[in-house]
């Protein structure tokens, strides 16, 4: 489940919150019940490697490849 970040506009505390995508987002601080907004903020998600292109789509593979046999 992603995290969501939300900044209270009233104190300025920021608060985390595990949740689904699809529950509703958080409205009051828990601080000082002030009004809540979500901020945007990076993925940590990083894709390493060569991944499926390199390894399981290339020509060299086997499969169909276009050669000129006319």
């Amino acid at each position: 489940m992603p995290i969501y970040e939300y900044e209270c506009t009233e104190c300025g505390e920021v608060e985390e919150a595990v949740q689904k995508m699809t529950d509703p987002p958080l409205t009051r601080c828990k601080k000082c019940s002030g009004p809540l907004r979500k901020l945007i903020s990076h993925s940590s998600f990083h894709l390493k490697g060569g991944g499926w292109y390199a390894d399981s789509y290339s020509s060299t593979g086997g499969g169909s490849s276009t050669s000129g046999g006319s």
